[in-house]
């Protein structure tokens, strides 16, 4: 099992729930390659009632026609979801009407009672999914502190946008995965801190599931001749093409599963999507 809970997780989970009655809406930002392992179970109760949109961000890396079945997926449950990318903005004007068409009952209270017709919502998320880098470009300025490693932003905070004040907060994983696929995911997408992990376990995931769904994206980009059966003979192939060698000549494997993961989180293989709904 893979468990990766900090302190500061814990208490911003405590601050999340006391703080939740001071808004309107919650955007729940997830990664658009794993919207299912990307999602805090613990988000559901905490959340209740509330109004939510979810966000597929990163949708520039995923599987266009599968991004498009979850938000189907979605809303036959109930939830509104909006595909964006974090990066470029894209999406946000979509994102700007759902949210005052999902908000539209609370804005004409709002107006009936004299008030500005302004909404308060809250983000929530898990690690490196992208939630501060999303309210940079919504404002058009760095406030929100970004990395491209998790567990970056671990306190809570205003951001003023033009239609919208967001309260950001840390991602927050759960304290144990008993589904170790869950775990592998969020690994695999950089959820995880690597240091915590066997990366050699995770890149052999990744290859079992890309020989069987995009086996075209690891002959295309490495070359290959073919696709093994065996997930450790495909690995030491791209270990092979790209000059991963220890001394001896062998593969040194690790290097090479770093460089598949690293070729997969920067969207080097291509458009993937590793979970449908």
């Amino acid at each position: 099992m893979i468990n990766w809970y900090p302190g500061h997780m814990a208490k911003a989970k405590k601050e999340i729930t006391n703080n939740l009655k001071l808004v309107d809406v919650v955007y729940e930002i997830v990664d658009a390659r794993i919207p299912k392992s990307s999602r805090n179970p613990d988000f559901d109760e905490i959340i209740g009632e509330k109004k939510r949109i979810i966000l597929l961000n990163k949708e520039d890396l995923a599987d266009e026609n599968i991004t498009e079945k979850w938000i189907e997926h979605y809303k036959k449950s109930g939830i509104e979801a909006v595909k964006i990318n974090s990066i470029t903005g894209r999406g946000f004007k979509e994102l700007e009407k759902k949210t005052k068409e999902v908000c539209k009952e609370i804005l004409e209270k709002k107006v009936q009672k004299g008030l500005t017709p302004r909404l308060r919502g809250m983000i929530l998320g898990i690690p490196n999914v992208g939630k501060s880098t999303f309210i940079n470009t919504l404002i058009g300025e760095k406030k929100a502190k970004t990395g491209n490693k998790p567990g970056v932003t671990k306190n809570l905070h205003w951001i003023r946008t033009q239609y919208i004040d967001l309260l950001d907060t840390p991602g927050i994983l759960w304290p144990k995965f008993e589904d170790k696929t869950t775990g592998l995911m969020l690994a695999i997408t950089g959820a995880i801190k690597d240091e915590i992990l066997d990366v050699e376990e995770v890149a052999l995931y990744l290859v079992f599931i890309l020989k069987n769904r995009y086996p075209d994206h690891l002959i295309n980009r490495y070359k290959l001749d073919k696709i093994w059966e065996e997930e450790i003979k495909i690995i030491e192939e791209i270990g092979k093409k790209r000059g991963c060698f220890v001394s001896g000549g062998k593969v040194d494997f690790m290097k090479a599963s770093f460089l598949l993961l690293e070729d997969f989180r920067r969207g080097n293989l291509g458009r993937i999507s590793l979970e449908e709904p």
